[in-house]
């Protein structure tokens, strides 16, 4: 039998491996679930994660207290939290595992017990469950240190893009030489871990363009300067930027989403705003993309008589994992669920994730972790209908607390 094969049939551990299993005690095993269930009832929005943050920093005085040590919590970013989990020698490379904090303006729909009671409000990217790895995590690791200390970072606001900013705005990971992170994923079972070189999530900007022009009564047309009928050309003219300007081996996304005008049936109005989204894996498509928006709303605009008022906001950056820190968690994870479960990701994912923000200053890797329950369907994130299996979080603690040490130990011996 392959190393992490045989599961372990305990209700929510049903798909877990016995070599992920057999770490979790009861009592750690049932205070997580507990855990996991309380946020996932009690979600909050982007920064305003007070009571999630304040169980949160319960739950690890509770769970990840070495005997005879407090456990340092700094309060970081409004709501987010910095432990740190001393390891062997204080001297070593320091190194983190980050786990996000906040929920999504969704209405839950997955008919759970323990279904927000929060209306309007549900952790929809399975949030609930990466802050309650990070906790295992912290736990696993205090009971059995990494070489050096490792910093255990609960994060708010990674669903507006701003939070990973805030954190490292913070200065509370200065002198962290590696940080990890990871998200579940329904399109791979409970068991199945994606750790890999290379592309993980793509640049997520965003643009809003207001066409401006001259209003008149609806029954004469010929009086205005009309930004409805620029706003739709314009819609139709952006989609020739991603089948025309770019690369076709290269992948990239222009999404319209928002499309705001008029007041009324027998109006024309003075102007009209699209927005959307722009999603690009390399710098110079993330470019070329932005600039061909740019041209071609202004020319759209000059055809039809109109001014154009283009806004490009950038995002986070995209995710491309190196060599050497994949290499780290690819090996945590295979000695935990078997090389037969360690997957390629299988698709060039054009979701954004603001973990990229850290690798820009801070060497990691960000992982996938299966999430699927057996039989189950593969329920896309951001669905009124998505949960992730509890089985995951066990799994996504134990791979991210032996990537800490892997990496720690790695790092101790440069």
């Amino acid at each position: 039998m392959s190393a992490g094969q045989g599961d372990v049939v305990d209700g929510a551990m049903s798909g877990v491996p016995t070599a992920v299993g057999g770490q979790f005690d009861a009592g750690l095993r049932n205070g997580l679930l507990a855990l996991r269930r309380d946020l996932h009832q009690h979600p909050e929005l982007s920064f305003a994660e007070a009571r999630t943050a304040a169980q949160l920093e319960a739950a690890i005085r509770q769970f990840a207290t070495p005997a005879g040590d407090t456990v340092s919590v700094q309060q970081v970013a409004g709501t987010g939290l910095v432990a740190r989990i001393p390891g062997l020698s204080r001297s070593a490379p320091v190194v983190a595992i980050r786990g996000d904090i906040d929920a999504l303006p969704i209405q839950e729909d997955t008919g759970l017990p323990y279904a927000s009671v929060n209306a309007g409000v549900m952790h929809a990217c399975g949030h609930d469950v990466h802050a309650t790895w990070a906790i295992g995590a912290a736990s696993l690791l205090a009971r059995r240190p990494a070489h050096g200390d490792v910093l255990i970072v609960l994060q708010p606001a990674e669903e507006i893009g701003e939070g990973a900013s805030a954190i490292l705005a913070s200065d509370a990971l200065d002198g962290v030489s590696a940080i990890f992170g990871a998200h579940v994923d329904r399109r791979f079972p409970v068991g199945q871990v994606v750790a890999q070189a290379g592309s993980l999530a793509a640049a997520a900007d965003t643009f809003s363009i207001t066409l401006r022009g001259r209003g008149a009564h609806g029954a004469r047309p010929h009086e205005s300067a009309d930004p409805i009928l620029g706003a739709g050309m314009l819609v139709v003219a952006l989609q020739s930027v991603v089948s025309r300007r770019v690369n076709p081996s290269v992948p990239a996304v222009l999404t319209v989403a928002t499309l705001q005008a008029g007041t009324a049936s027998n109006i024309i109005p003075d102007h009209a705003t699209i927005g959307g989204t722009l999603r690009t894996i390399d710098p110079q498509t993330r470019t070329l993309v932005a600039e061909e928006v740019r041209r071609i709303a202004h020319g759209i605009a000059a055809t039809h008589g109109l001014e154009a008022d283009v806004r490009i906001e950038l995002g986070p950056p995209p995710i491309v994992n190196p060599e050497r820190e994949a290499m780290w968690a690819h090996a945590a994870a295979v000695s935990l669920v078997g090389s037969n479960n360690v997957v390629p990701l299988g698709i060039t994912n054009m979701g954004g994730e603001d973990f990229a923000y850290y690798m820009e200053r801070i060497p990691g890797a960000f992982l996938r972790i299966g999430a699927r329950e057996a039989g189950g369907e593969p329920t896309p994130a951001h669905s009124p209908k998505f949960f992730a299996d509890d089985g995951a979080l066990f799994i996504g603690a134990a791979v991210l607390a032996e990537t800490a040490r892997r990496a720690s130990a790695a790092l101790a011996t440069r």
